[in-house]
């Protein structure tokens, strides 16, 4: 192995830390007299008694746009010798944790993250005075950190702006239609219907889906993350502490983020030199597990497109393949993907049905699976799941979950 591929490859912390609670504030798109910090705390509260675990034995807080400081507060946790908030997505939270527990900074930690509906993304949300005070006020938020990004409205190359724009491109490269999209809405909602938590149940028909409201085109009000009000939160600890808790240890095999040197959304140079193709590379090279190995698989997708993407890096097909991979897999009879009759897709419903919480839904539904948790959904002797949470500008990343047998 050369010198270059033995450090992509070196995983000192693999099956050596492991998520052991789960917490959750139900998803919803009414919830009236909510905060973020409430969400969150909600969620929290739920992990540490679902760990078996009191406040005093945590002792590292890592979370996203709740500041730490103000989540230990209100916990009461008396002390804590790691704190981080690093950005979304989730598995940045993630990666932070296993540092932490596997470094011995701390023993366990508390990973939150939540998702709350403002006024740019919700119509009720916009009547909320409260909410009004939760925005930054500008179309794309990085332009208070220094780095470009400040053209605010319609113009601006950010968010839904970009994703379609992509979109387009894939379409019109590659040849085709929007049903490849709809085939990634259409999944979601399928299974959403078999989660008494997602926020969209109701059956969705590719007919439907092809005359939904165009937002920015290609995509529609169906390609698109669903705004919400929730949280979710976990704990995570180390494997050997982890078999002395009430629940099946959920073990992080292998965990990592990617970025490429022109990871933004306008300057991009294509889907094959993303932060997606960096996250491949790297997660296959510190695993042991490899993707036949895979029992069920969480392609993140705040955007349609982002699925299809992840498809086509994680292996399953070639570039550009990832639209015809999927209608190769779509079971007619019950309108959802699965892969090789056996790995199904998504089960919770993901960011497109469920909820967009920015993969902490994905998470956790992993979880749930490898637990053997998951109920009417609940795969059958799930032992491996492949998330990857985050879409291929500058946001990247990967997770293999395992069981511990």
């Amino acid at each position: 192995m050369s010198a270059s591929r033995d450090r992509i490859a070196r995983n000192p912390a693999r099956d050596q830390v492991a998520i052991v609670g789960i917490g959750r504030s139900p998803y919803s798109r009414d919830r009236d007299g909510c905060s973020p910090g409430s969400l969150v705390l909600e969620a929290c509260i739920d992990a540490v008694g679902d760990a078996g675990l009191a406040k005093e034995d945590i002792d590292g807080l890592i979370g996203s746009t709740v500041s730490a400081q103000w989540v230990q507060a209100a916990l009461g946790i008396p002390a804590v010798s790691y704190f981080a908030n690093p950005p979304i997505i989730i598995g940045n939270q993630l990666v932070a944790a296993v540092g932490a527990v596997h470094s011995g900074v701390c023993d366990t930690v508390l990973m939150y993250h939540h998702g709350y509906r403002l006024p740019w993304a919700s119509r009720r949300a916009a009547q909320d005075p409260m909410r009004r005070r939760s925005t930054v006020g500008v179309a794309d938020p990085r332009s208070w950190w220094g780095t470009g990004h400040n053209d605010p409205g319609s113009n601006s190359l950010f968010g839904s702006s970009a994703y379609a724009a992509w979109a387009g491109r894939y379409l019109h490269d590659y040849g085709y239609g929007r049903e490849s999209l709809g085939h990634i809405a259409l999944n979601s909602r399928t299974n959403a219907a078999s989660n008494p938590g997602a926020v969209y149940r109701e059956p969705l028909t590719m007919d439907a889906y092809l005359d939904g409201r165009m937002v920015r085109d290609p995509l529609t009000v169906y390609d698109m993350d669903i705004p919400v009000d929730g949280a979710d939160a976990f704990i995570v600890t180390t494997a050997e502490r982890a078999r002395d808790l009430p629940h099946p240890s959920v073990l992080v095999h292998a965990a990592t983020l990617g970025h490429t040197d022109y990871g933004s959304e306008e300057q991009l140079r294509d889907l094959d030199h993303s932060g997606q193709v960096v996250v491949a590379e790297r997660l296959w090279a510190r695993s042991e597990v490899e993707l036949a190995d895979v029992d069920v698989f969480y392609p993140y997708e705040g955007f349609s497109n982002i699925a299809l993407a992840w498809f086509e890096s994680v292996g399953y097909c070639g570039r550009g393949e990832g639209g015809e991979f999927v209608a190769d897999h779509w079971i007619e009879a019950e309108q959802r993907i699965v892969i090789e009759g056996r790995i199904p897709v998504n089960t919770h419903g993901g960011s497109l049905s469920e909820g967009g919480t920015q993969g902490a839904g994905h998470l956790r539904e992993a979880c749930m699976q490898l637990r053997g948790a998951a109920g009417s959904r609940q795969v059958d002797d799930a032992r491996v799941a492949l998330v990857t949470p985050g879409g291929f500008y500058f946001n990247s990343q990967g997770l293999i979950l395992r069981t511990d047998i």
